[in-house]
């Protein structure tokens, strides 16, 4: 199952569908084949691992007996490709060893279908580090929603602009390359009009080569505008860059749910204080991301806008689940005290 979580995380991190990884495994226990998804519209785990056993010659009474080390359920349904169910007892194999059970009620039931069909079927093996490796899309999946990200970065004093405005750069290097690797991760990065027309973001994943040269990632999240008003013709995020969505509402719900349709199962929010605090006060932060520069500026725009809490007793709490120093930069990952609705 080790092996499987590997060959697991080899799947994009982002997409509508899990990272699955599977090892089939003759009686004797050598590997026949192996195998991971990469995506929408591919194999599933299991059939590029029968399918890796075919490339290396296994022939079909091998696998008659074998056992498959799957770390997700292996799906029941047809959806851009046939069960999996189906591909595991056409093989002839005997034994299914699973991980995480699938929480989407469309494919789960995999096990249940093997299990009629004769096969021996053992689950909860690594459970935990199969959920962790998919943490964002089973969260979609449970909660009918993307899952929540809101990054900001500030001074000490949580303040992400000066008076005047300006907020480049309150960081430095090190954080700016973290955040870009994190967006990467995302389906999609959410700003609100006010930080779009102020900033005039790109909202790109790029990185920065030695020599100054910006490089794109070849793959982009979706960029996501969220607010009434209208963008100007030349702004960045018109760009082709990568694909723009501008969501016509204030309302952090009616958001959230538009993106599930679109099959966007997480989002990473770095809009600016009043958009940080619709998130916040909807309760629809999942893992909050603050990178701090050890920098005072004493005035200027807050990390969240009002909140409407009035006492120490109503303050929103946080669990610390990382600190991690890059540079001369700290950054902080935690996740709500109370559960997000």
């Amino acid at each position: 199952m080790g092996r499987a979580l590997e060959l697991a995380a080899r799947g994009p991190s982002r997409g509508a569908n899990p990272r699955v990884g599977c090892v089939l495994l003759a009686p004797d226990g050598r590997v026949l084949g192996e195998g991971h998804h990469r995506g929408a519209g591919t194999a599933h785990a299991e059939v590029d691992a029968l399918a890796d056993a075919a490339r290396a010659g296994t022939a079909a009474e091998e696998l008659r007996g074998a056992t498959a080390v799957v770390t997700l359920e292996p799906c029941s349904h047809t959806g851009r490709t046939p069960p999996c169910t189906a591909a595991l007892l056409a093989a002839g194999v005997a034994r299914v060893v699973v991980g995480a059970a699938d929480p989407n009620p469309v494919a789960a039931g995999g096990t249940d279908v093997l299990r009629a069909a004769g096969v021996d079927v053992v689950t909860g093996v690594l459970a935990g580090r199969s959920s962790s490796l998919n943490r964002t899309w089973e969260h979609a999946v449970r909660h009918g929603r993307p899952f929540v990200t809101l990054k900001w970065a500030s001074t000490l004093d949580g303040r992400v602009a000066a008076a005047d405005g300006s907020s480049r750069w309150l960081t430095g290097t090190g954080a700016r390359a973290d955040v870009h690797a994190r967006r990467a991760t995302a389906d999609a990065v959410l700003v609100g009009t006010g930080t779009a027309l102020v900033d005039d973001p790109w909202l790109t994943t790029r990185s920065t080569g030695a020599d100054g040269t910006v490089h794109l990632a070849a793959d982009q999240p979706l960029r996501v505008v969220l607010g009434e008003r209208d963008l100007p013709a030349d702004a960045r995020l018109r760009d082709d860059a990568a694909p723009t969505l501008q969501l016509r509402t204030r309302d952090v719900t009616a958001a959230l749910a538009d993106l599930a349709r679109r099959e966007v199962r997480h989002v990473w929010v770095e809009g600016g204080p009043t958009v940080a605090a619709a998130f916040l006060h909807a309760g629809a932060v999942d893992e909050l991301v603050t990178y701090l520069a050890p920098a005072v500026l004493g005035a200027g725009a807050p990390a969240v806008g009002d909140l409407g809490i009035t006492s120490v007793a109503g303050t929103l709490r946080f669990r610390l689940t990382d600190v991690t120093r890059l540079g001369g930069d700290v950054v902080l990952t935690s996740t709500p005290e109370k559960e997000p609705v």
